[in-house]
C-alpha cells in the first residue's frame, strides 16, 4: 500500500505557490515539491499542519491506496 495525496491539487486550485506554501509552513520549497510528487511521505507533524493550512479532513489530502501488482 502506498500513501498519496492531493497537495498540489488543492493548493493550485487555491491560488497558492510552492514557495509561498513552504514560508507558511517552515519548510524549503524542495520538501513541498517531493511531497507533491510522492517520493516523500511528510511527517505526522507536518502531515498535521498540512491539514489545518488548507482546514480539509485528512481524507481530502491523504488516502491510502493499493499498490499495482
Amino acid at each position: 500500500m502506498k500513501v498519496v495525496n492531493y497537495i498540489k491539487e488543492i493548493r493550485l486550485s487555491r491560488g497558492i505557490t510552492q514557495v509561498k506554501m513552504a514560508e507558511d509552513l517552515q519548510v524549503t520549497r524542495q520538501t513541498i515539491n517531493a511531497i507533491e510528487k510522492n517520493k516523500y511521505n511528510p511527517s505526522l507533524e507536518l502531515a498535521l499542519k498540512l491539514i489545518d493550512y488548507f482546514d480539509v479532513a485528512i481524507e481530502e489530502l491523504f488516502i491510502l491506496e493499493e499498490d499495482e501488482e
